[in-house]
C-alpha cells in the first residue's frame, strides 16, 4: 500500500480524494468513497446551506469514516455554506474557484482540516501562510472550473514552493496517473471524472453514457470571456454557448445562458440543454463500478509501477 502523510493526517486508508463535483457529489457518493478507503467529498456547488446540511446528514448515516465538503467560492451561498461546514464540524473543507482566505480561521477554529484547490504557486504560498493543512494542485485537464497550467507542470512547481502535502488533480483516472502524481512530488490524488460512473453516483443515465462514450477530444473549455472557464463534454449546449461567447451577446445574457445548466444535466440528463461537466480523463473511463472498486483498482495498478520506477531510478 502506498504510504502517505495525507493518510495519516486525515485517518484514511488510501491517498485518494473524490472531487467535490457540484450537484454530482452528494452524501451517498461521498460516503461510498469514504467507506472504500478514500476521502469522499460533498460538492456544495451553487446549492444553499440547507441542501449541504442534508447531504452531510445523509453521509453520516452511511459512514463513520472521515469525509469532506467542497465549497465553490463563486457561489451566491458561499458565506452561509462556509458557516454550515464549520457548525457541522466536517472533517475536511476543500475549496474551489476562488480565494478562501476570509473563511480560513472560521474553519480552523471549528477543527476542520482545510485543503484548498490551487492553480498557481502564488496561491499555494498564500494558503501555507494562512495555515492550510494541504493543497490540491489541479491542472486544466480537470472538469469544471479550470486554470491555465497542466497537471504535469503545475504539481512539481507547487511542490517546490510549499512544505504542505500536495494532492494532484486533473486528468487522473487510473493507476498510471496516481503513480505519475507521486513521481511529480504529490502525496495523493484527487479524482473526479472517474467517479461519474460509480454505481453510487446518482447522476442521470444520459450523463453516465456521455462519459462512457467520450473520446480523447470529447471535452471543451467554455467561459473564458466571463473570466471563469469550465471544462465539460462537447454537447449541443456547449456548441451554442461557444458560439454565443464569441458573438456580440451582452455579458449578462451570456451569464444567464449558463445558469442552472449543470443541474439540468445531472437531474434531467437533457443533452440539448444541459452542461455535462467532465475532465479530459473521460476518455479513459470505460466501465461502471462500485466506488470502492475504483479506488482499490487504481491503487493496485499504481503500486507495481512505483516499485518498478524506484528500481529504474536506482
Amino acid at each position: 500500500m502506498i504510504d502517505s502523510v495525507i493518510c495519516r493526517q486525515l485517518g484514511i486508508q488510501y491517498p485518494l480524494f473524490q472531487g467535490g463535483m457540484a450537484w454530482v457529489a452528494d452524501g451517498a457518493l461521498a460516503a461510498a468513497v469514504s467507506n472504500g478507503g478514500g476521502l469522499g467529498i460533498i460538492g456544495a456547488g451553487n446549492a444553499p446551506a440547507d441542501y449541504v446540511r442534508e447531504q452531510i446528514a445523509a453521509a453520516r448515516r452511511l459512514t463513520d469514516k472521515p469525509f469532506g465538503v467542497n465549497i465553490m467560492l463563486l457561489s451566491p451561498f458561499a458565506d452561509e455554506v462556509a458557516q454550515a461546514a464549520a457548525q457541522e464540524r466536517v472533517a475536511v473543507v476543500t475549496t474551489g474557484a476562488g480565494n478562501p482566505s476570509k473563511y480560513m480561521q472560521l474553519w480552523k477554529q471549528a477543527g476542520c482540516r482545510v485543503i484548498p484547490v490551487v492553480a498557481s504557486t502564488a496561491m499555494a504560498k498564500l494558503m501555507q501562510r494562512l495555515g492550510a493543512d494541504a493543497v490540491i494542485a489541479e491542472g486544466c485537464e480537470s472538469g469544471g472550473h479550470v486554470g491555465e497550467l497542466t497537471t504535469m507542470c503545475l504539481v512539481p512547481q507547487i511542490c517546490d514552493v510549499t512544505d504542505l502535502p500536495v494532492i494532484a488533480a486533473g486528468g487522473i483516472a487510473a493507476g498510471r496517473g496516481v503513480a505519475a502524481a507521486v513521481m511529480l512530488g504529490a502525496c495523493g490524488v484527487q479524482v473526479g471524472t472517474r467517479f461519474l460512473t460509480a454505481y453510487e453516483c446518482n447522476i442521470h443515465r444520459n450523463y453516465k453514457d456521455k462519459v462512457l462514450k467520450a473520446g480523447d477530444r470529447g471535452t471543451v473549455v467554455t467561459g473564458h470571456r466571463l473570466g471563469h472557464p469550465v471544462r465539460g463534454l462537447k454537447t449541443p449546449f456547449a456548441r451554442r454557448y461557444t458560439a454565443a461567447e464569441y458573438s456580440q451577446m451582452p455579458d449578462e445574457e451570456l451569464e444567464a445562458l449558463g445558469a442552472g445548466v449543470l443541474r439540468i444535466a445531472v437531474q434531467e440528463g437533457d443533452i440539448d440543454k444541459g452542461c455535462f461537466l467532465a475532465g479530459q480523463s473521460a476518455a479513459m473511463v470505460n466501465k461502471e463500478q462500485p466506488a470502492a472498486d475504483i479506488i482499490r483498482e487504481m491503487m493496485e495498478q499504481a503500486e507495481p509501477i512505483l516499485k518498478g520506477a524506484a528500481q529504474w531510478v536506482k
